[in-house]
C-alpha cells in the first residue's frame, strides 16, 4: 500500500468516468488542481455526506481552478444512480479493480462487527496543476469536507 505525502508526485491515472469518457490526471496537468476523493460506496449514509458537501461548495471550488473527482470500485450505472438521486455536480469514477485506490494507499484491510475485509479507506488527495500531492488526508470525516476543502485551496 502507498503511503503519500505532501510533495510526492501523484499516481497517474486514467478510470471511466459518469461524463460518458476515460479520465486522467493528465488532462488536468498544467491546467486545473484536482481534489482526487476516494470513498467506499455510493448511496451510503457516510458517502453520501461527503459527496453532498462536494455538490455544495462546487461553485466555490470551481473558480479557484480546482476540479472535483470522485472515486470508488463501484460501477458506472451505480455512480449515476448515486449523480441522479442527489443532484451531485461533478465526475464520478469506477476503480473496479481497485488499482488506482491501491496506487493511493486507499484500499487496505478494514474491519467491521469483528469481520475483517478489504476495501476503500476514505482519503483525499488535493493535487496541483505541477501533479505534486499539496494536501493529503488520510483520514477524513465526510461532513463539511467540502468546506475544509475550500479552505485549503
Amino acid at each position: 500500500m502507498a503511503d503519500l505525502h505532501v510533495d510526492d508526485t501523484a499516481p497517474l491515472f486514467s478510470l471511466p468516468a459518469t461524463t460518458g469518457k476515460t479520465i486522467s490526471l493528465s488532462d488536468y496537468a498544467g491546467k486545473k488542481r484536482v481534489v482526487l476523493y476516494f470513498y467506499p460506496k455510493d448511496d451510503t449514509s457516510g458517502c453520501t455526506k461527503e459527496a453532498c458537501s462536494f455538490r455544495d461548495t462546487l461553485p466555490r471550488i470551481d473558480v479557484k481552478d480546482t476540479v472535483v473527482l470522485g472515486v470508488s470500485p463501484d460501477d458506472l450505472k451505480s455512480h449515476q444512480k448515486f449523480i441522479d438521486k442527489y443532484g451531485l455536480n461533478f465526475p464520478l469514477l469506477s476503480d473496479s479493480d481497485h488499482k488506482v485506490a491501491e496506487a493511493y494507499g486507499a484500499w487496505g484491510e478494514k474491519s467491521m462487527y469483528g469481520k475483517k475485509y478489504f476495501g476503500i479507506i476514505r482519503k483525499t488527495f488535493i493535487i496541483g496543476k505541477d501533479g505534486k500531492l499539496e494536501h493529503v488526508f488520510h483520514k477524513v470525516s465526510p461532513e463539511g469536507h467540502g468546506e475544509e476543502i475550500l479552505k485549503l485551496i
